[in-house]
């Protein structure tokens, strides 16, 4: 099709043919059709010395050549794929039907499994159903479907269209699956906390807000469910976690969708130490799992999961990126205003961060534990014994991707109490929302424990080698469409 042509006049041909099938007496939407086997399932169970050998199988039809009396068509189901033959010989009830079908449409097939000339595994059907009708042109007609927007905006058609697309999600499936399991192999209990909260904490982050009638109450759909999920630890659920599903009312990039997934987990009497172990394990399994080995290649990028992976100190990295000393303010604050940030109204421990980001995350490319971040930044975590000015936290960097946050929590009603009362000058959204509730879950007693978070999203991303979480995202949000 070129630009010229209109798609209206394919979708007038094709609803021309569904007439024809209704006058045949077809019904174009077909209902249950019982028995059908995947393609691949058929294709394996293939026997080159049965020729009485019958098989029956649906799905929608990705390529079709009609040479007059016979008509190849291959089928894509949820496995994969299969080739149909047509003959008039076979088919002359429904010969008038089986030349009205078309690319797109969904059918199913039975009769004789065998092998072509070519020695193409094919079913020679003697019986056609036709399931559902496809009345606008498929990929094929408008250049395969390859311009990205229109992928993400139709992803029910970029599904079987574009084959590696379906992988690609089956793949995110089954590495949540196996996460699933690890975590439930080593007694940790699978829970669901609130997505509409009265406060929007556990993480710096602006949130949606909705409200509810009945109450007469703004709600805030959740940034986090951290809080939550540590008043289980009071309770005594020593072991949980959650694969949620946040809302963050922030910008759009290859590494930014507003609605996301992550998992979360938390495990009384363990730190942030167990909690990298933790995580190691559970990616290092996923990889190993699913991509076959123990590298990734990551757009230019060969990543190794070998472990132990690097652990180094936020400070270390500071001034290895950046040349500044982190207690050494004056330095810091130059190469803040030589990055052309306007550091002057930040309080140190932003300005410090702003530098970081800025010069070390682009060169954590291998699996890097960043440990022990400046305290003031993490008001939910627990502070050094030896040194107070740093928190129990890091940060998992891969490809120059922050993938996961974990800290050794804090449990001490008061000090939390305190933290919450404390903005820092610079942040443009703050962890700092007083939550008398959970200070009062802390007052109860919550045992020492260590937390974490990993974005599953971005896992995925590095995990199948997508350039943008939208292509690990079924129905990524876009911009409107403007006529």
């Amino acid at each position: 099709m070129t630009n010229a042509e209109d798609p209206s006049k394919f979708e007038r041909q094709r609803q021309e043919k569904l007439s024809r099938i209704k006058e045949l007496g077809v019904e174009p939407y077909g209902g249950r059709y019982e028995g059908a086997e995947p393609a691949e399932g058929i294709k394996g169970g293939f026997k080159e010395d049965d020729p009485t050998q019958q098989a029956r199988g649906a799905g929608r039809i990705t390529l079709l050549r009609d040479i007059g009396k016979l008509i190849f068509m291959t089928l894509r189901d949820r496995s994969g794929t299969i080739q149909v033959g047509l003959s008039k010989k076979l088919l002359a009830g429904q010969w008038q039907l089986a030349k009205l079908l078309e690319l797109g449409d969904t059918i199913g097939a039975a009769g004789q499994l065998g092998k072509t000339k070519t020695g193409e595994i094919t079913i020679w059907a003697d019986e056609v159903t036709l399931l559902s009708k496809c009345l606008l042109p498929p990929p094929e007609k408008f250049h395969g479907l390859a311009d990205i927007d229109q992928r993400y905006r139709q992803r029910y058609v970029d599904l079987w269209a574009n084959p590696e697309v379906m992988e690609r999600f089956k793949a995110r499936s089954a590495v949540i699956g196996t996460i699933r399991e690890l975590l439930t192999s080593k007694g940790f209990l699978e829970v669901e906390t609130p997505m509409m909260q009265a406060i929007a904490g556990g993480a710096a982050a602006k949130p949606f807000i909705t409200h509810h009638n009945s109450l007469d109450m703004d709600l805030f759909l959740r940034i986090s469910p951290e809080l939550f999920l540590k008043r289980l630890l009071v309770g005594g659920m020593e072991r949980v976690f959650e694969v949620n599903r946040n809302f963050r009312n922030e910008g759009l990039s290859r590494r930014h969708n507003p609605e996301f997934t992550m998992l979360e987990v938390y495990q009384a009497y363990a730190d942030y130490n167990v909690m990298m172990d933790l995580t190691e394990e559970v990616i290092s399994l996923c990889v190993e799992k699913h991509c076959g080995g123990r590298q990734v290649q990551f757009g230019e990028f060969a990543i190794d999961f070998t472990r132990p992976w690097r652990r180094a100190k936020y400070a270390e990295l500071l001034k290895e990126y950046a040349g500044c000393d982190i207690d050494d303010m004056e330095a810091v604050r130059a190469k803040a205003r030589k990055l052309n940030m306007d550091e002057a109204d930040m309080d140190d421990a932003v300005a410090v961060n702003e530098v970081f980001e800025a010069t070390v995350e682009e060169n954590l490319i291998a699996p890097t534990f960043v440990i022990d971040y400046p305290a003031a930044l993490c008001p939910l975590a627990r502070r050094k014994k030896d040194n107070p000015k740093l928190a129990a936290r890091f940060e998992l960097f891969i490809a120059r991707m922050e993938l996961a946050n974990a800290y050794t929590e804090l449990n001490d009603p008061a000090e939390q109490y305190e933290n919450f009362l404390t903005q820092l000058r610079g942040q443009e959204e703050s962890l700092t929302k007083m939550d008398n509730d959970y200070i009062t879950a802390l007052k109860y007693g919550m045992p020492p424990a260590g937390g974490l978070g990993i974005g599953i999203d971005r896992l995925i991303m590095v995990l199948t080698g997508a350039a943008s979480i939208r292509d690990v995202v079924l129905f990524p949000l876009l911009r409107p469409v403007r006529s």
